[in-house]
């Protein structure tokens, strides 16, 4: 039996919970070839290197079929139901100019400067009310699920808001998105009976969100309403309208992205300041401290693990290693996070740190557009949790993780609470 690389056994379902001795392992060899071909990049200063290159191609239709780190000779490859039924890209998933048009196209509708400065100032208060009722909803109650109770309703009932998505369709676009991830492998096990068993549900899941997502841009068509996506439907600029195919791709992924991410980083930053109680106290008496605060939640526990659709257009020399044409690359941001050639300390959690550019929302062109949004719900919704829930607990830890790994995130964080103060 081959000996599996630090990847490969960072992509294990066992290690999600703490995958980041493997990571300190992996980024000895900062550029490392898996034995499917695939190159891993897994230190700060070559992801960032990478995320700038005009060599490096976001677009999977340019690069080979992602690949599972399987060991040598197993000719297995990652079972992807989302590329495999969605094959329009969207704004992360596409190079210049294409990126660049499409994303002009979407901005002047999203939250945030330049386009449209005062729609997350306007968002706060809505913000600021949900977070209340999520939290008064606990009054009474000895335990919580700080992900079903909190980290989850709060972005999908804001994204819906901004989006135009109604609210009675969750439920059933919470289904297809959980079964669709579940589907998604990379690692070892995606040979798996387990996981074989889930590909045919989640291609199944793709189509019907897809489905979803071509009805409600018709239906705005035909009759224009509030959000993003009838606004997105209607374009009337001087540069035309993205194609049915590329809008439905988009929509989806701002269904996707726009609360899928934040959840993960919620749950994760209430997880990380429960198991840190000094961090928790300083926070608390210190209030002030929720934007720093955020930004190294955002460090310390990555939402995105990694990215999977870049590939090497040319040849390319970076620390030591030739990544060669055509080869798919995954950036590592979760273990790029943590590389102490960059952050001082970077396993202990520092609610002060300084200098903290960070790879949460990534950089470079693909840069999260929705950052300054998924920032504000954070600041709320953990400030609020650390002043108004008293004396939380961690039942269980670590708590059961999600299968997928590149949205790795706790499935339920369960807390015991003495009370929810007014």
């Amino acid at each position: 039996m081959v000996e599996e690389t630090p990847w490969q056994q960072a992509l294990r379902y066992a290690n999600r919970a703490n995958p980041y001795p493997f990571y300190e392992e992996l980024r000895k060899t900062p550029v490392a070839r898996q034995p499917d071909g695939t190159y891993v990049v897994s230190t700060y200063r070559e992801v960032v290197t990478l995320l700038h290159d005009p060599r490096v191609s976001s677009d999977p239709r340019k690069c080979p079929a992602p690949a599972a780190a399987h060991a040598e000779g197993s000719g297995e490859q990652a079972a992807e139901p989302i590329r495999e039924v969605l094959t329009e890209p969207n704004i992360i998933t596409c190079d210049p100019p294409e990126h660049d048009r499409d994303r002009r196209l979407m901005m002047p509708h999203f939250v945030g400067p330049p386009h449209a400065p005062h729609l997350i100032s306007d968002l706060e208060p809505d913000i600021r009310r949900i977070v209340d009722g999520l939290l008064d909803d606990m009054k009474g109650k000895n335990r919580i699920d700080a992900v079903d109770d909190f980290a989850y309703p709060l972005p999908v009932t804001v994204i819906c808001k901004v989006l135009g998505v109604p609210m009675e369709d969750e439920p059933r676009f919470h289904h297809w998105v959980e079964t669709a991830l579940d589907a998604l492998d990379f690692g070892p096990e995606a040979a798996s009976e387990e996981i074989r068993s889930r590909q045919a549900g989640g291609r199944q899941a793709v189509q019907e969100f897809a489905r979803f997502a071509d009805e409600l841009l018709d239906r705005y068509t035909r009759q224009p309403g509030p959000g993003m996506l009838s606004a997105m439907a209607n374009e009337n600029g001087p540069e035309g309208r993205m194609s049915k195919g590329v809008l439905a791709s988009n929509a989806l992924l701002l269904i996707f992205a726009g609360h899928e991410t934040t959840v993960n980083l919620i749950a994760h930053s209430v997880l990380t300041l429960l198991r840190h109680p000094d961090a928790l106290e300083k926070l608390r008496r210190r209030p002030e401290l929720i934007v720093p605060a955020v930004e190294e939640l955002l460090r310390f526990e990555s939402s995105v693990q990694f990215w999977h659709t870049r590939s090497a257009m040319e040849d390319i020399d970076i620390a030591g290693t030739t990544i060669p044409k055509g080869a798919p690359i995954f950036l590592a941001y979760g273990s790029a996070n943590r590389d102490p050639e960059r952050f001082t300390d970077p396993d202990r959690l520092n609610l002060e740190r300084r200098d903290n550019e960070h790879l949460g929302f990534s950089q470079g062109i693909h840069f999260c557009f929705g950052a300054p949004l998924a920032r504000l719900e954070v600041q709320i919704a953990v400030g609020e949790f650390v002043r108004r829930v008293q004396n939380p607990r961690l039942v269980e830890d670590p708590p059961p993780y999600r299968h997928n790994q590149i949205f790795r995130g706790p499935r339920h964080v369960l807390v015991d609470i003495d009370g929810i103060r007014d």
